[in-house]
């Protein structure tokens, strides 16, 4: 029987895509790992979505999503090992991000008002991942900062795609979605 655990990690290290261990602590595998989670809440976004075409669009987003950590989490003496758009994130994937927000917004026109999130399971869902991909972003800011070398696609992409799931969120919410209240 295959084990799932190595005890590799048991000294508060992880592995890295193509090899390498760092400490889990460090900013960057923060900001991978907010990426991980950002799949997750978005797999559960998709199982509760009703919307075929939408949940479609989610999962295309989860499977970039793996590409995002891949190119996080490669050392920067690997990186020429990467390729686009399967491992290393490009600037046509941030294009791409852009096309369908500006779609979104021509299909549903944004309400010049704050939303409270909630009105749907999946709308909920999508506006965690939102708040979850701003994390992600501000903790690949701080690995660069820290000195990382990180790929300014990723950065761009994370920005992205947090606007992206706002603008899914308000779709995934239709007519339900309640403004907040200006009390």
């Amino acid at each position: 029987m295959a084990r799932i655990y190595t005890g590799t990690g048991d000294d508060g290290t992880t592995g890295l895509f193509l090899g390498g261990r760092v400490s889990k602590a460090d900013v960057l595998v923060e900001a991978y790992g907010d990426v991980d989670e950002l799949v997750a809440v978005l797999g559960v976004a998709r199982a509760a979505c009703p919307d075929e075409r939408l949940a479609a669009l989610v999962l295309s987003l989860q499977r970039e999503l793996f590409v995002v950590g891949a190119d996080l989490a490669t050392r920067p003496d690997r990186r020429h090992h990467l390729q686009d758009g399967v491992s290393r994130v490009t600037e046509e994937m941030v294009a791409a991000l852009e096309e369908l927000i500006d779609a979104e917004v021509a299909a549903r026109p944004l309400r010049p008002v704050f939303v409270v999130p909630g009105a749907t399971v999946p709308s909920a869902a999508i506006d965690q991942a939102r708040a979850v991909a701003r994390r992600a972003e501000r903790h690949v800011l701080a690995a660069a900062g820290a000195g990382h070398d990180v790929s300014e696609h990723v950065r761009l992409y994370l920005n992205r795609l947090s606007d992206l799931l706002f603008v899914l969120a308000r779709t995934a919410a239709g007519d339900a979605e309640e403004p907040s209240s200006h009390d």
